[in-house]
C-alpha cells in the first residue's frame, strides 16, 4: 500500500511538472519520436534484425549468427540477475530472523543456548478448556505457604487469581524475546524430556489489570509496574493432559510437572515462583533482567521489543 501511494505521488508530481514547463514537454516529445522508426527503411531494418535475432538460437545458424547468440546469453543473464535482485529486495524478512538478530545483539546468552534456532510459540489454547479447568478445580491454585512479607522489587506474589483468567492476555508477541525464548525452550524441554504439554495462562499483563487485581489482596500484592508481567518478562502456565487443561496443584501428576518445570526454568536463567520463601507460585516464572528499572517507560520499551517489526530489525553485527 505504501509503495502504491508513493508511486502515485511521484507520477502526479511528474505530470504537474510537465504541465508547468512547455519546453520540457517539447524535448520529451522530440526524444520519444527519435526512438520510433520514422521511415519504412528503418522499420524494415528493425524487423530484419529481430528476425535474425530469433533465428540465432536455431542449430542451422550456430556458425553464422554466433555474435547474436552472445546477446541471448547477455539478456538471459541480465534477466536472471534482476530476478534475484528483485526477489532479495522484496522478500519479507521472517519474524524469526528479525528476532534472532535482536537476541544476538542484546542477549547473546539465550542466543547461544538456542544455537541460533528461534523457537515458535505453540497455538493458543482453547479458551473453553481453561474455563472448564477453572470450574472443575475451583478450590485449587492456592498457596502452600502464607505470605508474611512482600517486597515488590523482588517478587510478584499471586495468591489466587484463577477466577480472573478469562481476562488474561495470552499473546506471545507481547512478551519480550529475552523471556519468551527462554520460556519456549522450557516448553520444548518439558515436552521432549518429560512428556508434559504446557499451556500459557497469562503472559503480558497491563498495569490497569494489575491494579485491578491488586485491589484484592487474595489475588496479588503487586501493583502496576511492580510485577514483571508489565514488562513482558513473566508468565503463568498450566498443563494439558488428554485434551484437558489442568490447573490444579493438588493433582500429583501436575505437582510433579511443576517441580520439573521449575528445574528446567532455572536451568535457562528464569526465576521460578515455586522457590519463593514467602509464598510459592508453582506456575509462575519470570526473567529478572539485570539492571531493570521498573518504570512505565521501561515497560513500554520492553513490551514493544516483543512485537518486532521487519523494517526496524537490527542488522547482524
Amino acid at each position: 500500500m505504501i509503495s502504491i501511494i508513493l508511486s502515485s505521488f511521484i507520477l502526479l508530481s511528474f505530470i504537474l511538472i510537465l504541465m508547468q514547463f512547455y519546453e520540457l514537454r517539447l524535448q520529451i516529445r522530440s526524444f520519444l519520436l527519435t526512438c520510433v522508426p520514422q521511415s519504412k527503411k528503418q522499420l524494415i531494418a528493425m524487423r530484419k534484425f529481430i528476425h535474425q535475432f530469433k533465428l540465432a538460437g536455431s542449430p542451422e545458424y550456430l556458425q553464422s549468427h554466433w555474435h547474436l547468440q552472445q546477446w541471448w546469453i547477455l539478456i538471459a543473464g541480465c534477466v536472471l540477475f534482476m530476478s534475484i535482485l528483485i526477489f532479495s529486495l522484496t522478500r519479507p524478512v521472517a519474524a524469526s530472523v528479525s528476532e534472532a538478530r535482536y537476541l544476538k545483539k542484546v542477549d547473546p546468552q539465550i542466543y547461544a543456548l538456542l544455537e541460533g534456532q528461534i523457537l515458535t510459540p505453540p497455538e493458543a489454547v482453547d479458551e473453553g478448556l481453561i474455563l472448564q479447568a477453572l470450574q472443575e478445580n475451583d478450590d485449587t491454585h492456592q498457596p502452600v505457604i502464607s505470605a508474611q512479607n512482600f517486597n515488590p522489587n523482588i517478587q510478584d506474589v499471586h495468591l489466587s487469581y484463577h477466577q480472573n483468567l478469562n481476562q488474561a492476555d495470552r499473546k506471545w508477541h507481547k512478551m519480550n524475546p529475552r523471556f519468551k525464548q527462554r520460556l519456549l525452550m522450557v516448553f520444548k524441554l518439558m515436552q521432549e524430556q518429560h512428556g508434559y504439554e504446557l499451556v500459557l495462562l497469562e503472559g503480558y499483563r497491563s498495569p490497569e489489570r494489575q491494579n485491578s487485581l491488586a485491589t484484592n489482596s487474595n489475588i496479588t500484592r503487586a501493583r502496576g509496574f511492580q510485577s514483571y508481567h508489565q514488562f513482558g518478562l513473566a508468565a503463568d502456565i498450566a498443563f494439558k493432559r488428554n485434551g484437558k487443561v489442568i490447573i490444579s496443584e493438588r493433582d500429583p501428576w501436575a505437582m510433579q510437572g511443576y517441580q520439573l518445570y521449575g528445574q528446567i526454568a532455572e536451568s535457562v536463567g528464569l526465576t521460578w515462583g515455586g522457590r519463593w520463601k514467602s509464598i510459592q507460585d508453582y506456575g509462575h516464572t519470570e526473567y529478572r533482567m539485570p539492571g531493570l528499572k521498573k518504570t512505565a517507560e521501561m515497560a513500554h520499551q520492553l513490551t514493544n521489543e516483543g512485537n518486532l517489526q521487519v523494517n526496524t530489525a537490527l542488522p547482524l553485527p
